[in-house]
């Protein structure tokens, strides 16, 4: 989220949180993930928050390797 605020010239504050939650789930006898991420930016508006989520969920490494894989929630609170 770092490189997503630092290209829109926003500094996230020291507090700002990534809680990432991820489900072994079962369905028809197979196994498969589902992860939710849960974000904090203190005194960012919660609709910044959330594109700058959203284009580090684009952009992030792991999120490619994983799309149309893993099902992954992004809340913004």
């Amino acid at each position: 989220m770092k490189i997503a605020a630092a290209n829109a010239k926003i500094v996230l504050p020291v507090d700002t949180t990534i809680d990432a939650e991820v489900d072994l789930c079962i369905a028809e006898n197979a196994y498969f993930l589902q992860a939710q991420l849960t974000i904090t930016v203190p005194g960012i508006d919660r609709d910044v928050a959330r594109e700058l989520a959203q284009s580090a969920h684009q952009t992030c490494p792991y999120s490619k390797a994983t799309r149309g894989n893993i099902d992954v929630v992004i809340n913004v609170v």
